[in-house]
């Protein structure tokens, strides 16, 4: 009794050490847990003077502490956490900036060039307000940066005689000429002024206008194939071409012709040759011979169609006089040796013979004979005579043998 707690014999080392408070000189809780004071420090409480750290009582440590020392051992130090190393950037996010840097870059690039692109081309609309823009070729001849008069005075005076300049032919192994006119050939100088005239707002062609690009048109040359056609038929006549089958006509009696086969003119091919010759000689002035492509070709008439029409027609026709009247005072007979054969004709269509007369001799030869004489046509007027009223009546005449008066009626309603 009298000895203080935990000084006796047997208590541990931890005996000589103070209780919580136990050397504290009043009654109020420590707030903070406080460092242990060394040995022989003196007093090792720390006073509640302190408001910070009053009220809050020490609370001593366990000896199962897991980082308590062992029995005996002075207070440990106190180490600070070490903190982390600061994490250095990946060297990929320095260069992200940069990258920024240059995406501004390009719409200010792309909207300068559409600036520029849109300067240029309103420069090219102002100083290509003509009717032909500046540039324009047709055939290799400039055309542009004037009126479509102006173009068309150009072409003509450039390329029309060319385009008048007969193509040469050769057909068989003769050579023979076409006239571009007569064969339905042609440079159309206005038809290709008003298409060179047509505005271009392609913006290619408008600003290439400004650094001397060519706009090339192509020339209108319009065919007519079915006069080309008879022109090559006709200009292959003198070449061994094929003979159709055909009647003459001569001073009293029909004479029969048959086809003979022979060498004709291959229609299409002749006609691209044709074609293809003739522009290149409006375009480079110089004419280059044309061999025209033939074939052996039959005669579309056969010798069994001239007999039927011999027989059916002809042979009837010229077998005895006509005569063709109105009335007995106008009348007028014609005979096969003076007059029918004037003007009987047969003409070929498709493989077949049919008459077709020449009216023009027709009416020389029955002259004023129905002067005076007028027919009522359907429409109620009233009109003289015509070739065609005169043969239209004698034709079935002219296919008998014994009915040989041909009458015109002059009031056929």
């Amino acid at each position: 009794p009298g000895r203080p707690v935990g000084s006796g014999p047997g208590a541990g080392p931890d005996a000589a050490r103070p209780g919580p408070g136990g050397g504290l000189s009043d009654d109020t809780a420590i707030l903070t847990p406080q460092r242990p004071a060394p040995p022989g420090a003196g007093n090792p409480d720390n006073v509640s003077g302190n408001t910070v750290t009053s009220g809050i009582p020490v609370v001593p440590g366990g000896r199962n502490e897991p980082f308590r020392g062992a029995p005996g051992d002075g207070p440990l130090p106190h180490t600070p956490p070490k903190l982390p190393e600061p994490v250095s950037a990946p060297p990929a996010s320095s260069a992200k900036p940069a990258k920024k840097k240059g995406r501004k870059k390009l719409p200010l690039l792309v909207g300068g060039l559409v600036v520029v692109a849109g300067v240029t081309y309103g420069a090219g609309l102002l100083m290509n307000r003509s009717d032909v823009p500046k540039g324009t070729t047709v055939l290799g001849v400039d055309i542009g940066g004037g009126t479509r008069d102006d173009a068309v005075e150009k072409l003509d005076k450039a390329l029309g005689a060319r385009a008048a300049k007969p193509l040469k032919l050769t057909v068989g192994g003769d050579t023979v000429s076409l006239k571009p006119d007569q064969a339905g050939l042609q440079l159309d100088t206005q038809a290709t002024a008003s298409d060179a005239a047509t505005s271009d707002y392609n913006p290619v062609s408008v600003i290439g206008s400004l650094f001397g690009q060519k706009r090339v048109v192509e020339p209108v040359m319009p065919v007519d194939e079915e006069k080309l056609h008879a022109a090559l038929e006709d200009a292959a006549g003198g070449a061994g071409s094929v003979t159709e089958g055909t009647i003459k006509f001569e001073s009293g009696k029909a004479v029969p012709v048959y086809g003979k086969a022979g060498k004709g003119i291959d229609v299409a091919k002749s006609t691209e040759a044709v074609q293809a010759a003739y522009r290149a000689q409006v375009e480079t002035g110089t004419a280059t011979g044309v061999n025209v492509p033939t074939t052996t070709k039959e005669p579309t008439v056969s010798k069994a169609e001239v007999d039927r029409m011999m027989k059916e027609f002809a042979e009837p026709a010229m077998s005895d006089r006509v005569t063709v009247q109105t009335d007995p005072a106008h009348s007028i007979p014609l005979s096969p040796e003076k007059s029918l054969w004037k003007f009987l004709r047969v003409t070929a269509v498709d493989g077949k013979l049919v008459d077709k007369p020449d009216l023009n001799a027709l009416k020389e030869l029955y002259g004023q004979t129905f002067d005076g004489v007028l027919i009522t046509r359907a429409n109620g007027d009233k009109t003289p005579v015509t070739p065609q009223d005169v043969y239209g009546a004698m034709r079935q005449a002219l296919k008998s043998k014994t009915d040989r008066v041909a009458v015109i009626d002059t009031n056929p309603s």
